[in-house]
Parts: structure tokens; C-alpha cells; sequence
């Protein structure tokens, strides 16, 4: 049973998905307003992704919200319950790194890859192109002659290395780890590890309007140097591959992947 806090957004199909949702930041309030949390924003883009798997998935959306000083709480690993096929975790303007009771309390349950600053103190930010590797063009269905895709990125912290069997004992010797896409700013855009994991450090979910809002809360926020804002804000218009990402997701959780290989 979901905690009392949840919220559970469904769309109609035989077959589903069941995603769980942990929301670890507010978007801008007229984001908010408009079209919701970020879970809320999320749940419309996978609903979108379900509409064009062949067949139609059905989307469950269990969203949570997790930020503990802001009346969150951080769910229990009990709650997780088996026919939860995924855990989504938002960004957010929390470091992944600090010391916050409730960030050491998330990573607890998340036993996350390596994650740090960027040294040079640089965001990437906005508009972003993606160099893909082999295993990133195969995920994505995409054809040798195309080598990148394009998603709005809004961060400072970046994964340093992509996990290993022989960094953890929570990967057996055998495990495959893939990295699917690179930038000059992050080298672990994505790592994939069949039937395990799927991660994306752009933002799938993110539009022209949430991007500018997320920059303005950032520069407001002293985070952000206004310059690097206004020149990322010129890149928040272009299209971008968030919805091949969100397609590529649900194949992942939906076992797809598992047939084509």
C-alpha cells in the first residue's frame, strides 16, 4: 500500500508500468501552478511514451514527496513493494553529496553511484547535445549514422564513475555495465545495466518554460551566475529528445529490452 502522503496518477491500458516517484525538490510556483510537481510533469511525459509502445502501456505513477525539511519523508524500504517495476528520482537543488539528514537517508535506500561536484564549479545547463555510444544508439533504436541525442540538463553535480563490480559487492563479477552517452561537461550521462538500471543525468521531463523557471529559481538563488543563465535560456526553445528518452525507459521497465538482446 502506498504511504499516506502519496499520490497515485493512472492511465488505462491492459498492460502497465508501475513507477514510484521521489519528488526531492519544488519546482518554480508557476510551474507548479500550470502543470504540477515534477512528479505530475514526469507521469505526462511517460503517459505520452505509453501511448506510442506497441502495444499501449498503462501508466501507474505512485509520486512521493521526499524532502523532509519541507514536511517530505523519506519512504521506507518495506513500502517499495513488489509490483513496483521502477523508482524515479527527481533532480533537485539539494547536492547529493551534503551531509542533510534526509539526503544520507535517501542514499541509504538508493545505493547510488559515486557522485560529486563538478571541480571547476561550471553547470551544465539547458539545451545540451549527447554523444551516444553503441549501447546508447541500441537503446534509444536509433541508426549508426545518428551519434547524439539532445536533453535539457540543469545540474552541478555530476557521477564521476559509472558503478563496477569491482567498486561494490552490490554487483556480481558477471554484471554488464553500460555507459550510454557522454558530454564535455559529464562524462556518465547515462549508465545502463541490463534488466538493473537505466539512469539519465538530463532531464527528460523538462520544456522551454520549466527550464527558464528552473534558471530564474537558480540565479535568484545565487547558485547560478546570471550570465551563464541568460546564455543557457537562448538553447531553452530548441527541440530536444525527451520523449525518445521516456520511450526508451518504459521499454527498459517494461522487459522490451531483455527480448531484443
Amino acid at each position: 500500500m502506498a504511504p499516506p502522503e502519496a499520490r497515485v496518477i493512472e492511465s488505462e491500458h491492459p498492460d502497465k508500468v508501475r513507477m514510484l516517484v521521489l519528488e526531492t525538490d519544488d519546482p518554480h510556483p508557476d510551474t507548479q501552478e500550470e502543470v504540477g510537481s515534477f512528479g505530475e510533469v514526469l507521469n505526462e511525459v511517460l503517459v505520452r511514451a505509453g501511448e506510442q509502445h506497441d502495444p499501449k502501456l498503462a501508466i501507474s505513477t505512485i509520486i512521493h514527496y521526499a524532502v523532509e525539511p519541507r514536511g517530505g519523508r523519506i519512504p521506507e524500504p518495506s513500502e517499495i513493494t513488489e509490483d513496483i517495476h521502477a523508482i524515479l528520482i527527481t533532480g533537485s537543488v539539494y547536492d547529493a553529496h551534503s551531509n542533510d539528514a534526509w539526503v544520507l537517508k535517501l542514499m541509504d535506500l538508493i545505493k547510488r553511484s559515486t557522485v560529486k561536484p563538478k571541480e571547476d564549479g561550471d553547470w551544465e545547463l539547458s539545451h545540451t547535445p549527447i554523444q551516444l555510444t553503441d549501447v546508447g544508439r541500441w537503446l534509444f533504436r536509433l541508426p549508426s549514422s545518428e551519434s547524439q541525442i539532445h536533453l535539457h540538463q540543469m545540474h552541478l553535480d555530476h557521477v564521476v564513475d559509472a558503478p563496477s563490480p569491482s567498486k561494490t559487492d552490490l554487483l556480481d563479477a558477471e554484471t554488464e555495465v553500460n555507459v550510454w552517452g557522454t558530454t564535455d561537461h559529464t562524462d556518465v550521462q547515462g549508465v545502463y545495466i541490463p534488466r538493473r538500471l537505466f539512469t539519465t543525468q538530463g532531464h527528460m521531463e523538462f520544456d522551454e518554460k520549466m527550464v527558464k523557471r528552473q534558471l530564474e529559481m537558480r540565479v535568484k538563488n545565487g547558485v547560478v551566475e546570471k550570465s551563464d543563465a541568460e546564455e543557457a535560456n537562448e538553447r531553452a526553445e530548441w527541440m530536444h529528445d525527451g520523449l525518445l528518452v521516456a520511450k526508451a525507459v518504459l521499454r527498459f521497465f517494461h522487459g522490451d529490452d531483455d527480448k531484443a538482446r
